[in-house]
């Protein structure tokens, strides 16, 4: 069989381009040379003499993996592109063939085009039970509703394309859309048809039996009504066949009932109407090819790239199909079928109804799976836990829908860990979409092949979505995947539960050291919650108050951080309300709160007053100097006075002092730096012991018993298995063990107080952490010989 050069050079340079614009697939001297396409050289001059196919291929990948090449320099995690697959390179084949095919001659383009546009109609048609229907191809999803809008016009105003919008003046259009349907969806509507906004009406949901996003039918036949009294035209209906957010299915047999009783044009369309290709299909679905029009995004389905959205109607006038822009006299607007018809035949009859079939398959697998999960609601149903099967049966929807929605509902294990759940209800709902938001994220990040995203309801809040259907072909997801989704879910969950069970302990433990610390009400926040450590200081005008605040909050931060605990703490999210706090992240039920906030207020005590005694120190100092200056001129004084003229002396003096010696009455002096006063250095170099010296109790906070490994935070025996009855370790281990982690402040017995003072200052260590053994000789090695200052001039 004879090929065409000319279509083989095609397929050739495809084949090429995807080769170099490929991830990691650039020549080893493209490399070089693509360094000087730099972000400062684009956009420059239209170089005079042009460049080669391979040098812009090379620039063009450049600029796609630029942003990549940044990441991977500041060793930041990046995305892939997506794996453009065997079907995937037909698709693009397609618009290369495209602009081939236009440059033939207009009777030969003619027949290609009509065969084309012919061939991918009936397949379609066939595929998706849609008898006697034709098809419109656009790279819009909105504006094959736009078109079938304007034909429902021309239908509906025999004089509209002569009169024009005249005619609408008298009986003006109504369009009913659904509150479930695409945000924006009618507006855009009425915008391209040049319509007010007055002509929209959107029908509200179901708010007592039924699905909660299914249009309420009794409510919209009395609008309907209510329209005709009022001198309107009810003119389309927009329905969901699988609504954006929840995916579920309107009562499309009633309302095509109801639109063939006021004649009224149905539009159907919605994830659902792609499991019209499988072989069982459910009645609520089906009745969607009893419409008048609907439309399909099969590559989204199928993971084609770049292929365009379908709409498919049916018209018995080609003249009014014409006039509203569902078809065309021009052969080359028929070729936008042309990648579709590809990929059709590349994946054949069984390759697209496999695909489908695999989608729904995985959403009831995670379905399945999502029954053993606790704490997780798969339906807005009764407020027990129940499958979204069973709930969707109850509200006669669709039992086969391929979009799966769960959250995290705190009233399934409100007893499920320790903690109080009294009070937590404040903001109950904003927490649990914070906690849902957060969930969404965390299993997208986990297992980005799932899919998984998440999406706010009116009714249920924030949920996380799984719509295989969108994205399994494009991700390439598994049934590996989902058992990954939901064993890293198994994980997060119990995190939580205890997280939303602990929240009110620790708002209760913060405040009872509100002298100390503020509890802050971050709603936005997915975690234990946010505390603000408070200044002491007094006399502090409000800039500088705040400088302190944020001054020992930064410090703090820094200092929770650095501890042994798998708690996160940080600054919050990008956007909050209060300034200069510390939002502790997710803990689990072994936690003990009441240490952890204890250990907040004392690290941040330790902080300002170390922070307090620097800032005075220098003053201290300064004024001990003067005094200890006036303090030895006075003694010296008195020391001329108390010796004599004679003493002073060159020979008569030493001849006096050798007769007759003379004791000193100068005392040496030691300055006290926590007191700031001068003192005598006679009780120091007679017992080597400071006077008015207290011995130093030990810190109460330093002798907790704690076991080796265990981390920080947690109470003793909760998920321990050092503290279960048959431990290894006695009594006599744990007092030994004890010993050796408890530090005591009492080291060295002739160390002043200023010198135990500075050390305090210096080693700030958080409550109920014993130090090392290591970590107390090397604090010994540190500690200078004398810390006091003789000034005694010896």
């Amino acid at each position: 069989m004879m090929v065409d050069a000319a279509l083989a050079q095609v397929g050739k340079n495809l084949s090429e381009a995807m080769r170099i614009l490929g991830d990691g697939q650039m020549e080893p001297d493209a490399g070089t040379e693509s360094r000087r396409f730099s972000r400062t050289s684009i956009p420059g001059p239209l170089q005079g003499d042009g460049q080669d196919v391979t040098t812009i291929l090379h620039l063009v990948h450049h600029l796609i993996h630029e942003e990549e090449d940044e990441e991977e320099g500041k060793d930041k995690p990046s995305q892939a592109m997506q794996n453009v697959g065997e079907q995937g390179h037909m698709a693009l084949l397609g618009h290369s063939l495209a602009a081939y095919i236009s440059v033939l001659d207009r009777e030969r383009l003619r027949k290609l085009t009509t065969r084309i546009l012919s061939d991918t109609t009936l397949w379609l048609c066939r595929i998706f039970r849609y008898e006697n229907g034709s098809a419109y191809f656009h790279e819009d999803d909105r504006d094959g509703l736009v078109k079938v809008c304007r034909l429902a016009i021309n239908a509906r105003y025999e004089e509209y394309t002569t009169e024009g919008y005249a005619v609408l003046s008298s009986t003006q259009p109504v369009i009913y859309q659904s509150a479930s349907c695409r945000p924006g969806l009618g507006q855009h509507l009425c915008s391209q048809l040049g319509l007010p906004l007055s002509s929209l009406c959107t029908v509200p949901c179901n708010t007592i039996f039924g699905s909660q996003h299914q249009m309420d039918v009794a409510l919209l036949d009395k609008l309907i009504k209510e329209d005709i009294e009022a001198g309107k035209l009810p003119l389309l209906l927009i329905a969901n066949a699988g609504t954006p957010g929840a995916g579920h299915t309107d009562k499309l047999g009633r309302l095509k009932e109801l639109c063939d009783q006021h004649s009224m044009w149905l539009h159907v369309e919605g994830v659902n109407l792609a499991t019209l290709a499988l072989a069982q299909v459910t009645s609520a679905v089906m009745a969607a090819t009893r419409c008048d029009s609907m439309t399909l995004t099969p590559g989204r389905w199928l993971g084609l790239p770049a292929v365009t959205a379908v709409t498919l109607y049916r018209h018995e006038d080609p003249a009014l199909s014409l006039a509203a822009g569902l078809t065309s006299s021009q052969p080359v607007e028929k070729l936008r079928a042309l990648p579709l018809w590809l990929s059709l035949q590349h994946l054949g009859h069984n390759g697209i109804i496999e695909k489908i079939r695999h989608a729904a398959a995985l959403s009831q697998q995670l379905l399945l799976k999502l029954k053993s999960v606790a704490c997780i609601r798969t339906s807005d149903g009764p407020e027990k836990e129940i499958s979204l099967i069973e709930a969707l049966k109850m509200v006669e929807e669709e039992p086969n829908s391929p979009v799966v929605l769960f959250k995290f509902s705190q009233e399934l294990c409100a007893g499920s860990s320790g903690g109080s759940v009294d009070g937590f209800c404040a903001g109950e709902k904003e927490v649990l979409d914070t906690f849902n938001r957060w969930l969404g994220d965390q299993l997208a990040q986990l297992v980005p092949s799932s899919g998984v995203d998440v999406v706010e309801l009116d009714d249920e809040g924030t949920c996380v979505r799984f719509s295989p259907l969108l994205t399994a072909a494009v991700l390439g997801t598994q049934q590996e995947d989902v058992d990954e989704l939901v064993q890293k879910l198994l994980e997060l969950v119990p995190m939580m539960s205890s997280t939303m069970n602990l929240r009110q302990d620790f708002r209760e433990e913060t405040h009872r050291r509100a002298a100390l610390l503020t509890y802050i009400e971050e709603l936005s926040w997915p975690g234990l919650g946010a505390v603000r450590y408070e200044s002491q200081a007094e006399g502090l005008d409000e800039s500088r108050r705040k400088e302190e605040v944020k001054k020992i909050n930064n410090e703090l931060l820094t200092k929770l951080q650095e501890l042994d605990t798998d708690i996160i703490f940080s600054t919050g999210p990008e956007f909050v309300t209060e300034e200069d706090c510390i939002f502790v992240g997710m803990v689990t039920d072994d936690i003990d709160v009441s240490e952890l906030v204890e250990t907040i207020s004392a690290l941040g005590t330790d902080i300002e007053e170390s922070g307090r005694l620097l800032e005075n120190m220098t003053e201290r100092v300064r004024k001990g100097i003067l005094e200890a200056e006036l303090q030895l001129q006075r003694a010296s004084e008195e020391k001329l006075i108390e010796e004599g003229m004679l003493r002073q002396l060159p020979l008569v003096g030493s001849v006096l002092n050798w007769f007759s010696p003379v004791e000193s009455s100068i005392k040496g002096r030691t300055f006290n730096l926590a007191a700031g006063s001068l003192d005598s250095t006679d009780v120091t170099y007679s017992t080597k012991v400071q006077a008015g010296r207290t011995p130093l109790q030990e810190t109460p906070t330093l002798t907790s018993k704690r076991l080796s490994g265990q981390r920080l935070f947690r109470r003793p025996g909760a998920g321990y298995d050092s503290m279960s009855e048959t431990s290894s370790i006695g009594p006599a281990d744990e007092t030994s063990r004890e010993e050796g982690t408890t530090v005591s402040t009492n080291i060295h017995p002739s160390m002043s107080q200023p010198e135990t003072l500075g050390q305090a200052a210096s080693d700030v260590r958080p409550p109920n952490i014993p130090g090392t053994p290591e970590q107390a000789e090397a604090e010994e090695e540190r500690q200078p010989e004398g810390q006091e200052v003789d000034l005694s001039g010896r």
